[in-house]
């Protein structure tokens, strides 16, 4: 029996708005890809870059979200969770093992796994799911911003920025924003939530 070992990632737990994005990776020995690493020590350039290459190379790959409202729904790990799942859930191979990032494993991922602490850091496998996290994340927040242009979700990627914050507090929510969060929470009035 062929093991089939998934790196599993996800980006946006602190931001204010928008998804949070999970990632699983099955990369191929016989193709390896240069250049791996934490996202967030990469370049967008480079991070774009190398998530073409891991979707050329790689025996499968899967990426997957849960939403604003799912995170206000469940919380914030629940939904990071729930994001995990969908990815490995949506691999076109079956994972036999799950390395995680991280502290924790989310139940219920139909195979063993084990979390990594600074994972994307150590595993190739994790930083290539973390590379596809965050790239799929970040255009979800390019997209945000062409459409709500008053909040520049382009530059925070819907972080608590202090201009995030003051436009939050100038205008309001918008459907993205994360209502469970104390700074989103603190500018909803009464009723609206």
């Amino acid at each position: 029996m062929t093991l089939w070992v998934c790196g599993v990632d996800e980006a946006g737990r602190g931001p204010l708005a928008g998804s949070v994005v999970a990632a699983a990776v099955i990369l191929d020995p016989a193709r390896p890809i240069a250049g791996l690493a934490d996202s967030k020590k990469l370049s967008a350039k480079v991070r774009e870059r190398l998530a073409t290459e891991i979707r050329e190379k790689a025996i499968a790959w899967s990426v997957a979200e849960a939403s604003a409202a799912e995170i206000d729904q469940i919380n914030i790990l629940q939904a990071t969770f729930l994001a995990m799942r969908r990815a490995v859930e949506g691999l076109s191979v079956t994972a036999t093992h799950a390395l995680i990032d991280g502290n924790r494993v989310p139940p219920g991922l139909g195979c063993t796994a084990e979390a990594i602490v600074k994972g994307d850091a150590k595993e190739a496998a994790i930083s290539a799911a973390s590379i596809l996290a965050k790239t799929v994340r970040d255009a979800q927040m390019v997209a945000l911003d062409a459409q709500y242009p008053l909040y520049g979700f382009a530059k925070h990627m819907g972080y608590p920025t202090p201009d995030h914050l003051a436009a939050l507090r100038q205008h309001g929510p918008v459907a993205a924003h994360r209502r469970s969060f104390g700074p989103v929470a603190q500018c909803v009035l009464p009723g609206l939530m």
